[in-house]
């Protein structure tokens, strides 16, 4: 069962036409969550980050649209699913059918999809570069839009050579992030991230790493642009999403990591569930 613009319906029950414009154009966002312990983690940045993207792609926002009611939303999506204590989450929303570039209107439709959570952190994760396109440096690579034809090409070119994952890079060559989330390198006990404006996803767990770190007595954080050389040089890698929190990174070509202040980040983030 899926909710569709509070409807509870059959996931069987075609709700789209070809004048969709998430299939015409990808004029469409999603937030991805997760429930814990009946629990949505994380769930009012979650909620602002979606407000926010709305209004920079222009969409108008209902006025019932509010923290409650998209809560309110989910928990009956779940309980449509007999889901209740570990749970994933898509919310995707998109400006109503009609129009070519420029909509007939700014209103939207929303789809709340709920699955049962599997979390599966791997001890021997290996990525790779992705070198075939570039994610743009800029605000709007910043959004979790609809269109990710990058990271689907990229999954592609991963699995076809046995890596877990790849890093991509803008225009300026930088690391931004990977196909899956959010990347920090550790060195020594400085704890790196590429910052907003080089193009990386505003990831409600990189925000709450950085202030996580921030607080550490022991780490340090640095906001700043990766060169792909550096990842040779640090001692730690791992990637974060709002699904599997942390994953440590064990090998990038010949290089491989250790992952002890990485195994203690992980631990302090879930101390921030509570």
């Amino acid at each position: 069962m899926i909710n569709f613009n509070g409807d509870i319906v059959s996931s069987e029950q075609p709700i789209f036409t070809v004048a969709n414009r998430v299939f015409k154009y990808g004029d469409g966002i999603f937030e991805t969550l997760k429930i814990i312990d009946s629990k949505i983690v994380f769930f009012e940045n979650h909620y602002f980050r979606l407000m926010a993207s709305m209004r920079m792609l222009r969409m108008e926002i209902p006025s019932n649209f509010t923290l409650e009611f998209l809560k309110n939303e989910i928990e009956r999506t779940t309980q449509a699913n007999d889901l209740s204590e570990d749970v994933r989450i898509r919310i995707s929303v998109f400006r109503k059918d009609g129009g070519f570039y420029n909509p007939n209107s700014n209103e939207i439709d929303f789809v709340i999809l709920a699955q049962e959570l599997s979390i599966k952190n791997l001890e021997n994760y290996k990525v790779d570069l992705f070198k075939d396109y570039y994610l743009n440096s800029g605000l709007l690579s910043t959004i979790k839009t609809t269109n990710r034809m990058l990271n689907v090409v990229a999954s592609i070119y991963a699995n076809e050579n046995d890596l877990d994952t790849c890093l991509l890079i803008n225009e300026k060559k930088n690391i931004v992030e990977s196909i899956h989330g959010n990347i920090f390198l550790v060195v020594n006990k400085t704890v790196v991230t590429p910052p907003i404006s080089e193009g990386c996803i505003k990831g409600i767990v990189r925000n709450k790493i950085i202030q996580i770190t921030k607080k550490h007595p022991e780490l340090n954080i640095e906001e700043r642009a990766i060169s792909p050389f550096e990842i040779i040089k640090a001692d730690e890698l791992f990637i974060t999403n709002s699904i599997i929190d942390v994953q440590a990174v064990s090998q990038y070509r010949k290089k491989k990591f250790t992952n002890t202040i990485t195994n203690k980040i992980s631990e302090l983030l879930k101390k921030e569930y509570v």
